[in-house]
């Protein structure tokens, strides 16, 4: 049973991101590929607890089912900061989560960076992001884009970012009733790698998107497939990361908030707003 959340507690956002567009332009001599992706934070977030410790434990008090407290993100997150910091503080973790997993919309890696950036307020590290974001590299490929906390234009493994200006849009977001293996996508012999470099890219210059893994997925995936078909009845979808999530971009909330209402009649769908920003920028 988890421990109730204390009012003492302090509350920090963690959002979600969407891949608007993602290519694979090689792959490294060590097997990682080598992608370029425009990154989107949008306001569809999970709640990340804290409350300080002097004692210099750190205790989850929410694990995932049949995973181990010790190996959340979370909990590493803030293990890694108090090491790489010397803080003998420690910290209590509360997470609340409404950003679906194994859905390509990076909520574990959200989750983990928004650890580093509030325990290095609450343990007063003084750490900037610059030094915050090697250590968020050592959890994830994509933890470094959320302590970033922009829209970003991303190179390399992932950690390659600049930032890019994206116009106000609107999303529905659909999430299919299975998970998708990263591992198995990223070595099925069907995916390309060959995809073209882009030169100063903007949210022009690269359309129309697409997504170089999304192929492979529709194809391995039936219910990937069947959500992908019918997301096309109201637009051009496209999948977020290496999937599950197929969502579609709108300019009008009310268009959005209007085909969200249909989908979410039969299937786990969100209707959610494109960010400039992390919300935490803001705190």
């Amino acid at each position: 049973m988890n421990t109730p959340i204390p009012a003492a507690a302090q509350a920090f956002p963690a959002p979600a991101k969407l891949n608007l567009d993602l290519r694979i332009v090689g792959r490294r001599a060590d097997g990682y590929h080598l992608l370029e992706s425009i990154f989107r934070l949008v306001d569809l977030c999970d709640t990340v607890h804290l409350l300080p410790r002097p004692d210099g434990q750190i205790q989850l008090h929410t694990p995932a089912d049949g995973v181990l407290p010790q190996q959340d993100l979370t909990y590493r997150a803030a293990a890694l900061l108090q090491q790489a910091s010397g803080s003998r503080q420690g910290a209590d973790i509360w997470l609340e989560k409404r950003i679906p997993m194994g859905g390509g919309m990076g909520g574990g890696s959200s989750d983990a960076a928004t650890v580093l950036m509030a325990l290095n307020r609450l343990w007063q590290c003084g750490l900037s992001a610059e030094q915050l974001m090697p250590l968020g590299l050592q959890l994830g490929a994509d933890v470094p884009f959320f302590i970033f906390g922009r829209n970003a234009f991303v190179r390399g493994i992932g950690e390659k970012l600049s930032e890019i200006t994206l116009p106000a849009q609107w999303y529905v977001v659909v999430k299919p009733s299975v998970h998708v293996s990263t591992a198995v996508i990223f070595s099925h012999p069907g995916l390309t790698r060959d995809s073209e470099p882009s030169i100063m890219p903007s949210f022009q210059s690269l359309q129309p998107f697409r997504n170089d893994m999304q192929a492979v997925v529709l194809k391995e995936y039936t219910e990937v497939k069947q959500v992908f078909e019918l997301m096309r009845l109201y637009g051009t979808p496209l999948m977020t990361g290496s999937g599950a999530c197929i969502f579609l971009s709108f300019a009008e909330q009310k268009t959005a908030e209007s085909v969200y209402k249909t989908v979410a009649q039969t299937h786990q769908a969100y209707c959610i707003r494109g960010l400039d920003r992390h919300p935490m920028f803001d705190m």
